[in-house]
């Protein structure tokens, strides 16, 4: 009876020590999500009217053919994955993956991973990586951003891949995060509307010194953009799921404590009644 207590006092203090590692990661991700949730506020507005807006540029001008804009003549994917660089974030890295594969079964593709644990996944089931410069999300800035964009332009003109997609998070409310795709390159694959839907185009405005040259430079920052809004928005993703499993996590210690103390007593009476018992039937004896 005394070992089982013992055992049982242990195991109450290890849980307990559970609790306060859970507790206090629970207050870091809360800390940080606040300042991440105004980034990724503040950046929405410019992800999605940039992306409006090159979708608009490629179908309103007819009098060029970029080869951002080309049917694309390859078959071949990349895939910028945004993933975290740590686990306890309950499903949000499961669940970004495993809607990759979704999207990308049957197709050959490639993948610019950013965060540690996305290079692991690729890395453990043999997926060409284009680099893994970017392997830390966190460390991730404005300006590499844009790196990446001129890398994949340039792989794009050369005719390395013929599609390029964002696979990110998307942020809806503190309970809710989605795994969410975004097809960059070519803009015939932007899907906000339907082209039969937008009637005849009229080519209104002048570029200088041409279209297709003003249209090229656009691109790589149009691509940079996306990848930054979807850097953010990934990053409150993820700290808004880990917030949600470190408090689930702290609410379950705290009942197996509640369980473990119950136990505790229950054994411990029992061991007081029965040393009582004994001290009476000894009296009785005597």
């Amino acid at each position: 009876m005394a070992a089982n207590m013992k055992a049982v006092k242990l195991r109450i203090k290890s849980v307990q020590n559970t609790m306060q590692i859970t507790r206090a990661m629970e207050l870091v991700a809360s800390s940080k999500l606040r300042k991440a949730k105004e980034r990724a506020d503040n950046c929405r507005p410019y992800f999605e009217e940039l992306y409006r807006t090159l979708d608009t540029i490629a179908s309103g001008n007819t009098d060029f053919s970029s080869v951002y804009a080309r049917e694309a003549a390859s078959e071949r994917w990349c895939y910028v994955v945004v993933a975290g660089d740590r686990g306890l974030a309950g499903g949000y890295n499961a669940n970004l993956f495993k809607r990759l594969e979704a999207e990308a079964q049957g197709k050959d593709y490639t993948v610019l991973p950013l965060g540690k644990k996305s290079v692991e996944y690729f890395k453990r089931r043999g997926v060409p990586i284009l680099t893994e410069s970017f392997a830390e999300v966190a460390k991730v800035k404005v300006g590499d951003c844009f790196e990446m964009a001129r890398m994949l332009c340039k792989e794009f003109r050369e005719g390395n891949f013929g599609h390029i997609s964002l696979c990110y998070t998307q942020f809806h409310n503190m309970l809710s995060q989605a795994p969410d795709f975004i097809p960059a390159l070519p803009l015939m694959d932007l899907t906000w509307d339907d082209p039969k839907d937008r009637g005849p185009v009229r080519d209104l405005i002048l570029y200088e010194p041409d279209s297709a040259e003003v249209f090229d430079a656009i691109v790589p920052e149009y691509l940079a953009g996306l990848i930054y809004g979807a850097v953010c928005e990934s990053e409150v993703s993820e700290l808004a799921a880990r917030r949600t499993a470190m408090e689930a996590a702290t609410n379950n210690a705290e009942e197996m404590i509640e369980k473990l103390n119950l136990h505790y007593n229950r054994a411990r009476q029992a061991s007081i009644t029965q040393e009582i018992t004994e001290i009476v039937a000894g009296a009785e004896g005597v």
